[in-house]
């Protein structure tokens, strides 16, 4: 199944990396492409399985014919569930298996190359600083950076906007704009002390001063641009932005 010549990771960081490559490449198909894998995913194939490359790339195939395959295979069937379950439920599911997925892979490698016991402890903790899948599908990680910055209390003198809902798009306008202008300017010190620990609903990936983000107006998860193809000038033309996945749900009947 894999893309590509074969590729075999025999240290710790090659493992890592693997792994980010296989994670970046399915949070792909439960995010930004979302549209596309649900279409992929056709009840009325055979069982289907969501594969990610090191490449940072995803396919839906048919399992690998080879007993016993070369690596773990990821959870089968995936496709007949589609319909079956409300949307959120299934991505939420296929993540679940996912992730487990990803681990099995990485320390499939770590034993075949004869990982001792501080080389897998080392590279679970840095899988471990990253979220699940399943923790951005659903949103989770981002309700956890938030509880872990109330909790941690920084001092910010910024007070919380209280408004109601009619105000609200133009609130996100005014976010868009301030954070092109922080984006060009490169004065996002105090954002980035407030923001830092934000993560991408695409990509998984902190906030970072130095690059431009986007709030989705439904969902209220922030994206990178780059990871929703938005670039801060198309960003002043859109009254209010709705992000891949939420586009895709408004659209399917």
């Amino acid at each position: 199944m894999e893309v590509g010549a074969p590729y075999n990771p025999r240290t710790v960081e090659e493992v890592f990396r693997d792994f980010k490559g296989r994670r970046a490449g399915l949070l792909k198909a439960l995010t930004t492409d979302v549209g596309l894998f649900f279409q992929q995913c056709d009840p009325e194939k055979e069982n289907l399985c969501l594969y990610g490359f090191p490449t940072e790339q995803w396919e839906v195939n048919l399992p690998a014919e080879e007993v016993p395959p070369e690596l773990p295979e990821p959870a089968l069937g995936i496709n007949f569930a589609r319909d079956g379950m409300q949307e959120k439920e299934w991505l939420s599911l296929v993540a679940v298996h996912s992730d487990a997925w990803l681990l099995a892979v990485a320390f499939y490698f770590g034993a075949r190359f004869q990982f001792d016991k501080t080389d897998r402890k080392r590279l679970f903790n840095m899988i471990n600083e990253l979220p699940t899948i399943f923790e951005i599908v659903t949103g989770t990680a981002k309700k956890q950076v938030k509880e872990r910055s109330t909790n941690s209390n920084h001092g910010s003198n910024k007070p919380k906007s209280n408004s109601k809902r009619g105000s609200e798009s133009q609130e996100k306008s005014a976010k868009v704009m301030q954070a092109r202008e922080d984006y060009e300017d490169g004065t996002e010190d105090e954002d980035e002390d407030e923001h830092g620990e934000t993560l991408c609903g695409a990509c998984g990936e902190n906030y970072a001063s130095d690059e431009f983000w986007i709030c989705c107006d439904v969902c209220e998860k922030w994206f990178h641009g780059k990871c929703v193809k938005i670039t801060p000038a198309r960003a002043e033309h859109i009254k209010q932005y709705k992000c891949p996945s939420c586009s895709n749900k408004r659209s399917r009947p």
